[in-house]
């Protein structure tokens, strides 16, 4: 099986065969135009830290909302001690601007996605979303895209920065619902997506609907690597 641009990926992968599929939300899922997001971890850094800044040139593509925050925290030279002490007031923040703001998330979804996951539920699979956003934030997008009503779970970064350990709650969550058994297919659109899925166990399908080329992706050893999720359904 090869991905869109011509990137071989594991001849005995077969990516319909899992049990469940979790999926990545951000540059996966779905695009976000909107800078509400963006705008709720400034507010964040400004009502907590007193930090008039931004997350400009932090690298937060495949990243959590805790672990952004403390990288723009520790940028501007605030102490990691200070940071922890407030960080979950700082995640208030961002819930509550988020809430206040949500019609004006307007998310795009990402072609294909529509048409795998009717595929994957009519098919009995169980889905659910494994991403960096907090959780209210994450079904706040869903909800705008009118994608939630796919998803039977999601795990989030209320309580995991790193994200290994959203993915390994996945697992956890899936193995809870199916047995100990079950399989576990990721989505995702960053190296971060693939690394975290291989230390946990799971097999990963890299899309390149985010900023990372497939051919970067392809270099971290996902078991697939397409161009977008229309891809998939030719597979």
């Amino acid at each position: 099986m090869q991905g869109g641009a011509g990137l071989p990926t594991g001849n005995a992968f077969r990516w319909r065969d899992a049990d469940a599929y979790l999926f990545d939300i951000d540059g996966t899922l779905l695009l976000s135009p909107d800078r509400t997001h963006r705008y709720a971890l400034h507010r964040a850094l400004l009502e907590v830290y007193g930090l008039e800044t931004t997350i400009d040139g932090i690298a937060y593509h495949g990243k959590t909302d805790p672990g952004i925050l403390r990288a723009a925290a520790a940028r501007a030279g605030i102490a990691p001690g200070v940071i922890d002490q407030s960080m979950a007031d700082a995640l208030d923040v961002v819930r509550r601007y988020a809430a206040e703001k949500a019609e004006r998330f307007r998310p795009n979804v990402l072609p294909g996605i529509r048409e795998v996951l009717d595929l994957l539920r009519n098919a009995g699979k169980l889905l659910g979303v494994s991403s960096g956003n907090l959780e209210s934030i994450g079904w706040i997008k869903l909800k705008s895209a009118r994608l939630a009503e796919y998803f039977e779970f999601g795990c989030f970064a209320d309580e995991c920065e790193l994200r290994v350990d959203i993915f390994r709650k996945g697992i956890s969550e899936v193995r809870r619902r199916l047995g100990p058994d079950a399989t576990v297919c990721f989505v995702g659109d960053t190296p971060d997506d693939v690394r975290a899925a291989q230390d946990v166990g799971g097999r990963i399908i890299a899309v390149g609907t985010g900023i990372f080329k497939v051919e970067d992706l392809a270099a971290h050893g996902p078991d697939a690597t397409v161009t977008c999720c229309s891809e998939l359904l030719a597979l």
